[in-house]
């Protein structure tokens, strides 16, 4: 009976290792797709969205800074100059540039809308990710052809969820919570233009994130970096668009004040645990989850809200999650395929070793 424990032990743990970075994105888009929420009601509360993004990233790496001296204190690589150049490219391309348009177009459009559009992030990651020769696609095996083909349904489905309502599915029940929504969306063109040029630099953040990690590889200090200084940079955009200083002035418990902490608490945490990911996983197989903050924004929607589900949402989140599924697969064969590699080249270089010896042996012994 002990044994028997042990072995189970050991497959659960073998188990929760092997797909504890899928359950890390699953529980980080779970708690992104809240933020969109919270940030519409304290929009709908005259919350700046730029003054928003400043307060989100500097208590963010206000929250992480502390973790990120002591853990990393003696592995973190020297700071060169290059190497903070690079994190001050990093932090305004994705803390700055990027959420800044992401949260400005949230205010001009819609959450379900805005997060639609951010399944694009995927299919833009995976392109950048070939050019750079982070992915290898095989067109003539399984493993390329799963991915494509995941990358394409995925994007299908978020086409079908934002061009494609089909007939309203009757709630049965109440929304539980009622959440003030924006009176006016004031500019569905340009929120739409600028939720999709945030999902390009979206991408574009989450390949240069792979890159910095092989010269920095210390993750929450990396986490930390970003944050603080995409904060700084942040907060001199929105002085520039936002001259009135009341502006800046957050009640102590209001809408406005549990948005900023919710999000800055998940930005200090899913940040760390996405580097960790991507140096895992690769930029591929954490941009492919977003795909489902699509799905859970519009069951919150709702559930919560009680917004009107419609069938093509429906059917667009059957087929994200269809597209993720043949995506996550061919990457996991492409790494089966890599290791068994791996050990095939260790395994003749061993025997080539052993043959070197046994041939100096030889001619040892040989009068």
């Amino acid at each position: 009976m002990l044994q028997k424990a042990k072995d189970m032990a050991c497959i659960i743990n073998a188990t929760f290792a092997r797909y504890k970075p899928h359950l890390i994105m699953l529980l980080s888009q779970i708690g992104y797709a809240i933020v969109y929420f919270f940030t519409e009601a304290a929009f709908g509360q005259g919350l700046n969205p730029h003054i928003y993004i400043t307060y989100r990233c500097c208590l963010a790496g206000c929250l992480i800074s502390p973790f990120a001296y002591f853990l990393e204190r003696k592995s973190r690589p020297k700071h060169t100059l290059p190497l903070l150049l690079e994190l001050f490219l990093l932090s305004l391309i994705g803390n700055c540039l990027t959420l800044n348009m992401n949260f400005a177009s949230l205010k001009y459009t819609s959450p379900a809308f805005v997060a639609s559009l951010f399944n694009t992030i995927p299919s833009w990651t995976f392109v950048l990710a070939i050019i750079f020769r982070m992915e290898v696609v095989d067109v003539k095996n399984p493993r390329g052809i799963a991915k494509i083909l995941g990358t394409l349904i995925s994007l299908a489905g978020v086409t079908a969820i934002t061009l494609y309502k089909g007939p309203a599915v009757q709630s049965l029940w109440g929304a539980p919570i009622h959440i003030k929504r924006l009176s006016v969306h004031e500019n569905w063109v340009k929120g739409s233009f600028l939720a999709v040029f945030s999902c390009i630099t979206w991408a574009v953040w989450y390949i240069m994130q792979a890159t910095t990690l092989k010269k920095y590889p210390a993750q929450v200090s990396l986490a930390a970096w970003t944050n603080c200084i995409g904060g700084a940079q942040s907060a001199v955009f929105a002085v520039f668009l936002q001259h009135k200083p009341s502006a800046w002035s957050i009640e102590m418990f209001s809408v406005n004040f549990w948005s900023i902490t919710y999000s800055g608490i998940c930005s200090a945490v899913f940040v760390f645990l996405q580097l960790w990911c991507i140096k895992e996983k690769g930029p591929v197989f954490v941009a492919m989850f977003n795909s489902l903050q699509t799905v859970m924004v519009v069951v919150l929607a709702y559930f919560v809200l009680g917004e009107k589900l419609y069938s093509g949402s429906i059917i667009g989140g059957v087929l994200v999650i269809i597209g993720l599924y043949l995506l996550l697969w061919g990457k996991e064969k492409d790494q089966s395929f890599v290791k068994s590699q791996e050990q095939s080249s260790s395994l003749c270089d061993e025997m080539k070793i052993a043959d070197k010896e046994e041939v100096a042996s030889a001619k040892k012994e040989e009068p």
